[in-house]
């Protein structure tokens, strides 16, 4: 299910190009954007999910609602059947592939009379004081890769009064196209520090392990809550 996620496109591409330069491939960076009116207590915490049109019946949706309950449960939810249930749990999610162009240095061979050990160095045009500077920068070009904008939102209602209580948005980018891979990281970042005050924006930094999956590398956390990755707010 597809929701406009253009406000947040520019923002994660921009990361995306960010962490590609940086070599930055052992971690996920997620924008989290949280609006809330939570009052429930531990003892309210009990949901049912909302599905509509073609959620229902669909093992994608089934297998994205185990992850969200499984990271729900770290806060005291217990799902239960929707008649008893204190809050309805909706999700929606989208992927979306877009192109980033990177300008990129080319360099030149800075001894090219005198093969890759050798050469007047420091004395010659390729020195810090020569024409082209101390990397031997000659021009740019223009490289174009793919990215895909994965994005999260889940959104809780009061089952009774149809009220919203909270809505929070998880959008990342990286260069897999699968949905499925992307959406551990989404559901860790949007329900990280639950709840959030209303109008907060973040990033979220999650580690990766060997495998690709999500690394138990996390950062301190309240006694209260779950372990809470890297944050900034």
């Amino acid at each position: 299910m597809n929701f406009p996620i253009k406000a947040l496109a520019r923002w994660t591409a921009l990361i995306f190009a960010a962490m590609w330069l940086a070599g930055c491939t052992t971690y996920v960076q997620t924008q989290v954007t949280a609006f809330s009116d939570w009052s429930g207590s531990d003892a309210t915490r009990t949901y049912a999910f909302a599905r509509k049109g073609e959620q229902q019946n669909s093992i994608e949706q089934t297998t994205y609602e185990t992850l969200v309950a499984n990271e729900l449960s770290k806060y005291n939810f217990r799902q239960v059947p929707e008649g008893s249930a204190n809050y309805q749990v909706a999700l929606a999610y989208s992927v979306r592939g877009d192109m980033m162009t990177v300008r990129q240095p080319i360099y030149s061979d800075p001894w090219p009379m005198y093969g890759g050990w050798g050469g007047p160095f420091w004395g010659g045009p390729w020195s810090p004081w020569g024409p082209y500077g101390a990397w031997g920068v000659t021009g740019y070009v223009d490289q174009s890769y793919p990215v895909y904008i994965h994005a999260l939102q889940i959104r809780m209602n009061d089952r009774q009064t149809g009220r919203e209580t909270y809505k929070v948005t998880a959008v990342n980018s990286t260069g897999d196209p699968s949905l499925y891979q992307s959406m551990p990281y989404l559901v860790r970042s949007a329900l990280a520090g639950f709840p959030l005050g209303n109008g907060t924006v973040r990033t979220v930094t999650l580690p990766v392990d060997k495998n690709g999956g999500i690394s138990n590398e996390t950062a301190a956390a309240g006694s209260n809550v779950a372990p809470a990755p890297k944050t900034v707010d």
